[in-house]
């Protein structure tokens, strides 16, 4: 028999204001971001830079509900 295990997790898009979280009270780190490897070729690098700038394509980021909870309360009492 096997169990599985019921996690309930948020997608947090770029503009929720938990997307971010902040480290030293100061500073805005995101969750989730984009990396284009230097070895991508400068053409397509060029088009998702134009698909981000233009909203095409977005970062999201996911969390489960318990970790965000735990870590939202962690930063409240800072």
């Amino acid at each position: 028999m096997f169990k599985t295990a019921k996690h309930t997790y948020r997608m947090l898009r770029h503009k929720d204001k938990d997307f971010y979280f902040s480290p030293d009270g100061i500073t805005l780190v995101p969750r989730a971001s984009f990396e284009i490897s230097s070895g991508c070729p400068s053409n397509y690098a060029d088009i998702i830079r134009e698909c981000i700038n233009y909203g095409w394509l977005k970062p999201v980021a996911h969390m489960r509900d318990e970790e965000l909870t735990w870590e939202l309360l962690k930063y409240e009492t800072l």
